[in-house]
């Protein structure tokens, strides 16, 4: 499995749709095998979902997102969790326990924000 997480020095970037780096995480049998920081060398919002998908990417952790952004992974079938904050590699170890707390019906709080 592969988890991507909106990144920005160490924590996990608030908007979806403008974040310039996602940490990929690759998952063996509940462990971190691997993991990088990519930038999105400046795309954003529903494109983001086609990039995450040709990274392999299956889950993604994220702060706020917009609608269409959301449609746009569920499209892709990547799994999201969004209303997440603080550290990328603690949410990713909760995640991996079970215990990743998450906003059930996120939403983008930017209010120029289309996603």
């Amino acid at each position: 499995m592969r988890v991507a997480v909106t990144y920005e020095n160490g924590n996990i970037f608030q908007h979806f749709g403008k974040t310039e780096n996602f940490k990929l995480y690759d998952i063996e049998n509940k462990s971190i095998t691997r993991n990088e920081v990519i930038s999105t060398n400046g795309q954003a919002h529903g494109i983001l979902a086609g990039f995450l998908k040709a990274q392999g990417v299956d889950v993604l952790i994220c702060g706020g997102i917009g609608s269409g952004a959301q449609e746009a992974l569920n499209t892709v079938g990547i799994k999201f969790f969004a209303g997440v904050n603080g550290s990328a590699d603690e949410a990713v170890k909760k995640f991996l326990d079970g215990r990743l707390e998450f906003d059930s019906n996120p939403k983008c709080d930017n209010h120029t924000c289309k996603e």
